[in-house]
């Protein structure tokens, strides 16, 4: 009879799974909003182009030996990369520390990792690439079936749910875009929210799909009241005297939002919570 692996092995394990998909995880941030290949060229320093070594490609342990400094041109490594490595990781530790060796903590592993790909992809870029969303999508649809066949019946939806769930999550984030673009006469929503919500409700199924779409708007409406338009006052009334010499007027535009930003932690809440939040709306 073998022996239980120890749980300290399962979480190190986990820990560096995750470092490791939190490094892949740098690269597609990195290219995909360039509509670069994730896979070639290998790794190069940005600023000087030379080609990172075997060693110098080890998640968080190369940018404190390097000492957050490129080898050959000495120019800082930006912190975001071992801080995505170590997220990924946490997050991975956490999945197994709670679910142990299992296709489920799999399962909410990839499911985080490539919700927070997307969350930092749209604040930087203000673009959600299809890489993280066709992907997301296939694998929920994939393993929903597969965890069918399993007799698995945990926190993601089931096959049937799953492709209801894709479709309503795209179908009313296009919706409250259209309305967006009709109150603010310019475009509110791209299509990367429709994938990012068709990937959310492939996972999550229908009924929690909408309760993402109500939260997230919920924290994007809280973040915009509360800090997106007082920074841009802010700025706008800096710039004053410049602006109006050239122009005569400063018109204050509404500054965009990047929704995908607020879209991705509300499908994290949702899908531990979702249920909760939903039976208290039916309550209520």
């Amino acid at each position: 009879m073998n022996a239980p692996i120890p749980q300290f092995v399962v979480q190190a394990y986990a820990f560096i799974v995750g470092a490791c998909f939190g490094s892949f995880l740098n690269v597609c941030i990195a290219r995909w909003p360039h509509d670069r290949s994730v896979l070639r060229p290998r790794s190069r320093c940005p600023h000087c182009g030379n080609q990172l070594v075997w060693f110098e490609n080890v998640p968080i342990v190369s940018w404190l030996a390097l000492r957050a400094r490129c080898r050959c041109c000495d120019e800082p490594i930006s912190m975001q990369y071992p801080l995505v490595e170590l997220t990924v990781a946490v997050i991975w530790l956490l999945c197994a520390r709670t679910y142990g060796p299992s296709f489920l903590a799999v399962r909410v592993a990839v499911f985080a990792t490539v919700l927070l790909g997307v969350a930092i992809t749209d604040a930087k870029h203000y673009l959600i690439p299809d890489g993280f969303t066709l992907f997301g999508l296939m694998f929920a649809l994939v393993t929903s079936v597969w965890a069918f066949f399993r007799g698995e019946t945990h926190v993601f939806a089931l096959p049937y749910d799953a492709l209801v769930g894709a479709c309503a999550g795209a179908g009313m984030i296009a919706i409250v875009g259209w309305l967006g673009e009709v109150m603010t006469k310019r475009e509110a929503m791209g299509l990367g929210d429709v994938t990012l919500m068709a990937f959310v409700g492939a996972a999550l199924g229908p009924s929690r799909a909408l309760i993402t779409v109500f939260l997230g708007a919920t924290l994007g409406a809280i973040a915009f009241a509360g800090v997106v338009i007082p920074v841009a006052m802010l700025r706008r009334g800096q710039a004053r005297e410049q602006t109006e010499l050239a122009l005569g007027s400063a018109p204050f535009e509404t500054p965009l939002v990047p929704f995908g930003v607020f879209l991705a932690p509300a499908a994290v809440l949702t899908l531990f919570w979702g249920d909760v939040m939903l039976a208290w709306l039916t309550r209520a």
